[in-house]
């Protein structure tokens, strides 16, 4: 069977996991928690860059063969955002970014207007943007055209672990936006990762499904596990749904008939 590899922002990934680096009891566990999931991506908030601190400073617990995704958790407005990111690649040299902005203390929803603005900015940087936004296809539309090379639609609000109660948001998305739709918060359980998969999502994002369990490293596994599930499930296309019970053997003959 041939690898299915997701190519993305000029690197090739094997694994559709995304994993958010926040949360952990403690920073050590990242290393684990990457090995079980198989992530190849893990994004970190910048203000944890801690060069002045080697034990603080997340970096020092990232494998080597992890893409590390600097994210602007904190701002509030596209230009702080865009500040952030400026200053996340004069530190660690990378492209990559996550904008998130947030300026609602009670929900916690990202501002799609102020989102796109940062990664129309972003863009003619050079910066390969991951856009975090509420699932709305006007907004996805205007972040694809600013030139994000990824959507990431919320599942649920973050860190609520209800799931993907965005669903059929999402799959207009998916059937409407040429850019990669990646899952981002909210979700619960593998089995809801496992779903986002099945319709045709590229990749999910994961953390306080992950660092809110009692085995944050089986968890981790689950996850890799429904994620392969779910993506094979959606290339083998899944029947068609009838209203009628179908047998799964011919009716045409019985024992007694004979």
């Amino acid at each position: 069977m041939n690898r299915d590899i997701f190519s993305i922002a000029g690197i090739e990934l094997e694994s559709r996991i995304f994993i958010g680096s926040g949360k952990f009891q403690n920073n050590a566990l990242i290393p684990k928690i990457i090995e079980s999931s198989q992530a190849q991506v893990m994004t970190v908030a910048v203000r944890r860059f801690d060069f002045a601190n080697p034990q603080e400073n997340i970096l020092n617990y990232m494998p080597k063969n992890v893409y590390v995704m600097p994210n602007t958790s904190g701002a509030r407005n596209a230009t702080e955002a865009i500040r952030i990111a400026r200053t996340a690649r004069a530190a660690i040299k990378t492209n990559l970014i996550k904008i998130e902005i947030i300026n609602d203390n009670k929900y916690l929803l990202p501002d799609n207007y102020q989102t796109s603005r940062a990664c129309e900015v972003l863009s003619k940087e050079n910066f390969s943007v991951f856009a975090y936004m509420n699932a709305d296809l006007y907004a996805a539309r205007d972040m694809q055209n600013a030139g994000a090379v990824a959507i990431m639609p919320l599942g649920a609000p973050i860190g609520t672990n209800k799931g993907l109660r965005t669903r059929e948001m999402v799959k207009i998305l998916i059937d409407e936006i040429d850019t990669p739709i990646i899952i981002d918060a909210g979700l619960g359980k593998p089995s809801d990762a496992c779903k986002c998969m099945e319709i045709g999502c590229s990749a999910v994002m994961i953390n306080t499904s992950i660092s809110s369990s009692q085995n944050p490293i089986l968890m981790a596994e689950a996850f890799k596990y429904a994620v392969s599930a779910g993506r094979k499930a959606f290339l083998a296309k899944v029947g068609a749904v009838s209203d009628k019970a179908r047998a799964s053997s011919p009716l045409t003959e019985f024992l007694y008939d004979k």
